[in-house]
């Protein structure tokens, strides 16, 4: 009977069963650390020719103190395996305080070692982000439902993008590049709170071990679980399973083609996202001779149009998703119904992407420009959260494991692609041309591997040995 009562009790625990408001309450403290997480990503990038200035940055070195910062989550290879080990919570509360360490650490910089050093540490903690939210997600949400609530969850941390540049062109303006680290330093802070509070424990296996404490007797209080995960670390029992479960991204990388498809695309993705925030604010006081500060309000575009792609690609998501199982007649949901909605996705980023360059490179009126970005920005967005739904539910028990393989792509093209942005805009290709190739690139190869999943992902994931 006790038997029964434990296995009852952690059916009645497993985060796919809560009460939808448990699930929303702990979906928003997941948002809420996305958000500062990913907006201190670009939140530096108006106030690199001030930082350049007082610590004497070349420019190599004022690319590298903002790009080291992507470039350093790629470490989340290593983090999301341990979400599955020892729980999504410790690493989320772990990462959270080690974050806010190095990026008070930035605020307190006297040169540009000690800046780039400390901004990679704080990357390592805040790439964490990528593979806790999809465990979590992937958790709480059924693959029926992925597209709206992913859309949601979306909300906060997608306004962290644009509103970083935004934010940070005002506080350069009218005070030092330095309060930008301290007052993402003191939201940080909340955000911890915040987490501590509403933050439950979503990794049903681990759930099952917490449960089996409390049968005997060695429960731990809720802030204690952090230390519990640097006491198993420090135990050499445990380093067996660590060693296993750190190999699992790299065998998916190494021997799984659908894996493999899917870091290429997410990192052609990112690139060219993190290329056109980088290049963004440049466009406007070079061709339309606009200040800093009034320079980075046009990140407002870019930030409209994730909202409203987010939005729509959430609930075309579904609706896609429920047409093609029907199409199909398929007994369940396969992951491959997320896709359908990429195609509509790359032919609104392309066409945003022929309006943004030519409106630039004939110097329209910055409205043009900024309507082109809002329908690049929402373009992407639907097809980069398709391929976030499908990167989900194509290996459900080691989903965090999957999302940590595919995010060294994604951190490396963020980190080399914005590089190539400056002289290309600056070639004899222009911003027209420029953004023309890169929609049509955009355009072959998204659809062109899409199709290559549709019809061929189940026979990979089938094929492919764990």
């Amino acid at each position: 009977m006790d038997q029964l009562t434990q296995i009852a009790e952690v059916i009645e625990d497993d985060a796919l069963l809560w009460s939808r408001s448990k699930k929303w309450v702990v979906t928003a403290a997941l948002s809420a650390s996305g958000l500062n997480r990913i907006m201190v990503s670009t939140i530096m990038a108006p106030a690199l020719p001030s930082i350049s200035r007082e610590l004497h940055l070349s420019d190599v070195e004022s690319v590298l103190a903002l790009g080291i910062f992507v470039l350093a989550t790629v470490t989340s290879l290593f983090i999301g395996p341990l979400t599955e080990l020892f729980g999504r919570a410790p690493l989320m509360h772990l990462t959270n305080i080690w974050f806010l360490a190095f990026n008070i650490a930035c605020g307190f910089a006297k040169n540009g070692t000690t800046l780039i050093t400390a901004r990679f540490f704080a990357g390592l903690g805040a790439g964490a982000i990528y593979p806790i939210s999809s465990g979590c997600m992937g958790d709480m949400w059924s693959p029926e439902e992925r597209g709206r609530t992913y859309s949601l969850y979306l909300l906060v941390p997608l306004l962290g993008v644009a509103v970083g540049p935004i934010v940070g062109g005002f506080v350069e303006t009218y005070s030092s590049w330095r309060v930008i680290f301290w007052s993402t330093s003191g939201l940080q802070c909340i955000t911890i709170g915040i987490c501590f509070l509403c933050y439950k424990e979503t990794h049903l296996p681990t759930i099952v071990k917490v449960k089996q404490r409390q049968v005997d007797g060695t429960q731990r209080q809720v802030w204690q679980a952090p230390l519990d995960f640097l006491n198993a670390c420090i135990s050499s029992t445990t380093w067996k399973l660590v060693y296993r479960s750190l190999l699992v991204p790299f065998r998916q990388l190494l021997t799984h083609r659908s894996v493999q498809i899917q870091a290429i695309m997410s990192g052609f993705e990112y690139g060219i996202l993190y290329l056109v925030l980088s290049t963004y604010s440049s466009l406007f006081t070079t061709q339309y001779h606009q200040s800093v500060a009034i320079s980075g309000l046009h990140y407002f575009a870019i930030c409209i149009g994730e909202i409203i792609g987010s939005q729509i690609g959430g609930r075309a998501i579904d609706a896609l998703g429920q047409m093609a199982k029907r199409w199909t007649k398929a007994d369940s949901f396969r992951p491959e119904f997320h896709l359908p909605v990429i195609a509509p996705g790359v032919l609104v980023a392309a066409f945003g992407f022929l309006m943004y360059g030519w409106a630039a490179q004939r110097r329209l009126h910055w409205f043009v420009v900024d309507v082109g970005a809002t329908i690049v920005s929402g373009g992407m967005q639907m097809t980069g959260q398709a391929m976030s739904a499908y990167n989900i539910d194509s290996y459900p028990q080691t989903r965090a494991s999957t999302t940590a393989a595919i995010q060294p792509f994604r951190s490396l093209s963020a980190f080399a692609l914005p590089l190539a942005g400056p002289p290309m805009y600056a070639s004899l290709l222009g911003y027209g041309w420029s953004n023309t190739l890169l929609g049509c690139l955009y355009v072959f190869g998204y659809c062109s591997a899409t199709w290559y999943l549709w019809k061929n992902g189940e026979k990979l994931r089938a094929v492919t040995l764990m």
